[in-house]
């Protein structure tokens, strides 16, 4: 369901031009999000609503939403995405509005540095400085912001998304979301080629460094544009084996947040869309047959939990040589090792490598019992492995604040 609410307006101060320019770098996955905002938008376009999109471009310091985070406001007041714990939101509806009834980009500058200012930092229980650019958007233009937000989604790879703001001159010209590339493809809006050579260039870093960038960027006149250089990852791809019962919390939890799942299974009667109704592919087959229709890339996640060890050891046998990124296995380690030693006896190598990718028994140690838990326990560990972290507590971790 869109996250779609009226908020009343705020009262916020607002500080611009306040604060130098700081060389951060950020990566940011916010699929679920973005799919949510085209489809409210796509709703929107089709009732005649004008929409303005606000995209939370910059941060100093803390804040409760990073840079990548973006908001769909129609005239209408509805709100899908979030670019802030809920405190920014009403005056962000305001700016968003009148953005859209002057056609006009704007940034905002939302600061929470100053401790005795009650209004904002209070209630984000943050402080830093939030820059949000407000950008209206025209339908008839082939590249406005949404589209080439939509152009991500057809990537199974990810892509880099770039939106210039000016910090120096906040009441000027925005020129906002104007380029995108996806692989060998181009989209965009920049007439300035030449500045646009040098944003393609550092859109390249950001690709093979897997990071997103903040740059600045001459403008003629002693003046300067902030790129935000957004590294948009494609969906996580989730393979789930086995189509029991329990495999329905797990497939949930992955919808909820906006993850791409398919099942499989040798019976007819368990794999189906009826049983499985949020998720995007069903298929039902035997170990080879099924891994033969997956698009596995080094981020494709697989959970075996069949609950049946021929069909199970079948798909880690097709699998362990396979560009995945984790191969989570439901049962005792028992279970595993005897998998591997089986696929040993059969002749086949194992690396070092290849156990690397190998989880089991699948999930983080929570004390997980039920199918719910258990779901929640594989999703975590998931989640900590593709953000290479171990999933301990931030308590305990040095330097969070």
């Amino acid at each position: 369901m869109d996250q779609q609410r009226r908020l009343p307006a705020g009262i916020v101060r607002l500080i611009n031009n306040r604060i130098p320019f700081i060389d951060d770098q950020y990566e940011v996955s916010i699929m679920k999000e973005t799919e949510d905002i085209i489809r409210s938008y796509k709703l929107a376009e089709k009732s005649n609503k004008k929409a303005a999109l606000a995209t939370v471009v910059h941060v100093i310091g803390s804040s409760y939403r990073r840079p990548g985070a973006r908001m769909l406001v129609t005239e209408d007041g509805q709100l899908t995405g979030a670019i802030s714990g809920g405190c920014l939101e009403g005056d962000a509806l305001r700016k968003a509005l009148l953005a859209i009834s002057q056609q006009q980009n704007k940034l905002v500058t939302y600061d929470t540095t100053d401790e005795e200012d009650n209004t904002l930092g209070i209630q984000l229980g943050c402080n830093g400085i939030v820059y949000i650019l407000f950008e209206p958007i025209n339908p008839a233009a082939e590249n406005h912001p949404i589209a080439l937000l939509e152009k991500t989604l057809l990537q199974t790879s990810a892509s880099v998304a770039v939106t210039l703001f000016s910090l120096d001159h906040p009441s000027g010209e925005q020129p906002g979301t104007c380029m995108l590339l996806n692989g060998t493809a181009k989209y965009g809006t920049l007439q300035n080629k030449a500045l646009a050579a040098l944003i393609e260039q550092d859109a390249l870093t950001a690709f093979s460094s897997k990071t997103s960038l903040i740059k600045k960027y001459p403008a003629g006149e002693n003046k300067l544009l902030t790129a935000f250089i957004e590294l948009v990852k494609s969906p996580v791809e989730l393979f789930i084996a086995g189509a029991g019962n329990d495999a329905f919390p797990l497939a949930s939890m992955a919808s909820l947040l906006g993850w791409h799942t398919t099942i499989i299974d040798g019976r007819q009667t368990h794999a189906s869309t009826q049983r499985f109704p949020n998720v995007q592919q069903v298929i039902v087959g035997k170990p080879a047959e099924a891994v033969q229709q997956l698009a596995l890339n080094e981020q494709a996640i697989v959970v075996l939990m069949s609950h049946n060890y021929n069909y199970d050891i079948g798909m880690l046998r097709q699998l362990i040589k396979q560009p995945c990124r984790y191969i989570g296995v439901l049962g005792p380690k028992k279970k595993l090792e005897k998998m591997l030693n089986e696929l040993k006896e059969e002749g086949m190598e194992i690396t070092d490598m290849d156990k690397r990718k190998i989880y089991g028994p699948v999930g983080l140690d929570i004390g997980a019992e039920t199918a719910e838990e258990i779901a929640l326990s594989i999703i975590a560990e998931i989640k900590a492995v593709l953000s290479d972290k171990q999933g301990g507590t931030l308590r305990n971790k040095d330097g969070f604040r």
